[in-house]
């Protein structure tokens, strides 16, 4: 009984993994780990899809890829998959500051210039015909290297973003860069920053587009202007959707797929640009991430049958008969506070400069968001306490069980990425490895989560101490509670963009997709509490292993601004705002 947890989660790791290696792989494709160094002596990484059949000195047309800020390579999967099942040879980048990649945000032109020379000097690539395409920041790294390599390349693709932002002004003309697809969301939450267009169904009218395009009049979605053989064609698509949903949707993916089959030649698989299978690979990354929390909860019930750390074990004990009026309003504010506190927190978080023990800006806003409801949390305990809870507390059984139970998602994550290149995610919600590098980082953040995430568990676990009440109400109350006014904040935001055009806070886009995550995470937080609390009626094992596994999310997905060798840069989305 005490294995049967965690031997699900395994279960469901090894099925969901398999899945996603097998459609990422369909057709005989080739995924493999690829570095390499810049001349300034930067590391970069990507994945490398190389199709079958290129042994012998046979070459095929390549794509390079590239994600948006603070993501990784493997969120242009989908076009990955797509382009790779029809012959490409593709070479999706971690930007430099993200992911396995060194340096910090902006670095040698995202590291893009690098990335193309290295896909170019593939025995199995031809490099003439060669496509780029980036997702939202990936614009950087993208025209960087359309910069560098004026004659490395045949097309482009920019998914959510526009030239002349990460970029010199100058980009922002009819001529570059060569044979352009512009796929951008009617719904998508930059527009004004890109394009400089109210909201993106206002595209088609807007002055900067018009001056890429070489027209006076209004673009026409869909239409090819220009000469394909002259380098001068351009598309614009305006499917309806997300700034986050358009690299993981059709209406992203099948006009990037069909530009690419079009503008580049060679030897390959000429399916429909609509025939995909993507999407089963998500289900596979998905069912593998449930399976990680799965994993997650049955290793800490092991943990309790090792030898010395069974002392931990202990029944609940209640703080209160019933909860109460005040006991209602904390669990409230206990919802609603985060959500309610998130932007202006963050907003007030990035005056927290990056710096060489603190080098992620971004963690650094989430972090001044986290200790500030903290102090929230210990005045709402204070005003609102409904009885005395009696907590057991072992500071180092718990210690030892947090690390045993988080390490054994960090091993099957290795595994996995290291044997299949899959890691656990859906859509915007990912876990990756941690790099060699990023342990420091790792380290130097974790005191301050640990502090919030003790005392935030502390404060829920003595809201749901009520006598009598149920296993599964108690569970669903806890994740309700931690993720449910991000939920609320949610289903606001976008329930006015799908309505109006605009988010409900228009200059906050990029906070507003970032808090997406934080619905399921925040939930999982709850469940971690509950599970941990009833078994040791202490909120210390959930505490700690709640600051590990923020901190490992945060660290690994977030971008490094600070680096010893580059100059420190910030993102227009980030610094403009």
């Amino acid at each position: 009984m005490r294995y049967r947890l965690a031997l699900i989660g395994l279960v469901l790791i090894v099925a969901g993994s398999l899945l996603a290696w097998r459609v990422q792989t369909s057709g005989g494709v080739e995924v493999q780990e690829a570095r390499w160094r810049t001349p300034e002596g930067a590391v970069v990484s990507g994945l490398l899809y190389r199709p079958p059949g290129l042994e012998a000195g046979r070459r095929a047309p390549g794509v390079l890829l590239s994600h948006g800020y603070i993501n990784t390579r493997e969120m242009q999967s989908p076009f990955a998959i797509e382009l790779s099942r029809r012959g490409f040879v593709v070479l999706a980048m971690d930007m430099t500051g993200h992911g396995g990649s060194g340096g910090n945000v902006g670095a040698v032109g995202f590291g893009g210039p690098s990335a193309l020379t290295f896909l170019r000097s593939q025995p199995f690539v031809d490099p003439q015909q060669v496509g780029l395409a980036g997702h939202s920041m990936g614009g950087g790294p993208v025209l960087a290297a359309a910069h560098a390599q004026p004659d490395g390349y045949r097309a482009v693709a920019l998914v959510g973003s526009a030239p002349g932002l990460f970029g010199p002004p100058d980009e922002v003309r009819p001529d570059f860069p060569r044979n352009l697809n512009v796929v951008f969301g009617g719904l998508d939450e930059f527009a004004g920053l890109m394009w400089r267009s109210p909201r993106g169904t206002n595209l088609p009218d807007a002055a900067k587009l018009k001056t890429v395009f070489g027209v006076d009049t209004r673009v026409e979605p869909g239409r090819i202007y220009g000469d394909p053989a002259l380098g001068t064609a351009r598309r614009l698509d305006l499917p309806r959707v997300t700034h986050p949903w358009e690299h993981f949707s059709a209406g992203g993916v099948t006009p990037v797929v069909d530009w690419m089959q079009a503008r580049l030649e060679g030897e390959g698989r000429p399916l429909p640009a609509q025939d995909q299978v993507w999407f089963w690979k998500e289900a596979g990354t998905l069912l593998a991430l449930v399976g990680a929390g799965v994993l997650l909860l049955g290793a800490f019930e092991m943990a309790l049958s090792l030898p010395g750390l069974g002392r931990l074990r202990r029944s609940p004990e209640p703080a209160a008969a019933v909860r109460g009026l005040g006991g209602w309003l904390a669990l409230g504010l206990t919802a609603v506070l985060p959500a309610l506190t998130y932007l202006p927190f963050m907003k007030l978080g990035a005056l927290w400069l990056p710096s060489a023990l603190f080098p992620q800006w971004v963690q650094n806003q989430l972090l001044v968001w986290a200790l500030a409801n903290t102090v929230l949390a210990i005045v709402i305990a204070l005003f609102l306490r409904r009885g005395r809870p009696v907590f057991s507390l072992d500071i180092p059984r718990s210690l030892v069980a947090a690390v045993l139970s988080v390490g054994a998602v960090a091993l099957a994550l290795a595994a996995v990425d290291r044997l299949l290149h899959v890691d656990f995610r859906f859509w915007v919600l990912g876990f990756r490895p941690l790099t060699e590098a990023r342990w420091p980082i790792f380290l130097a953040y974790l005191p301050l989560w640990t502090l919030h995430c003790v005392i935030v568990v502390r404060s829920l676990c003595a809201l749901l101490a009520v006598d009598g009440e149920s296993r599964r109400l108690t569970y669903l109350t806890a994740a309700g509670v931690m993720g449910g006014g991000f939920l609320a904040l949610a289903v606001l935001q976008y329930a006015t963009l799908f309505s109006t055009g605009l988010l409900l806070t228009p200059t906050e886009p990029l906070n507003v997709i970032v808090a997406l995550q934080f619905i399921p995470l925040l939930a999982f937080v709850g469940m971690i509490a509950v599970f941990t609390w009833r078994r040791t009626n202490s909120y210390l094992p959930g505490g700690l292993i709640c600051a590990l596994f923020l901190c490992w999310y945060v660290t690994s997905g977030t971008a490094n601004h600070w680096s010893p060798d580059y100059p420190m840069t910030f993102p227009p989305a980030a610094r403009d705002r």
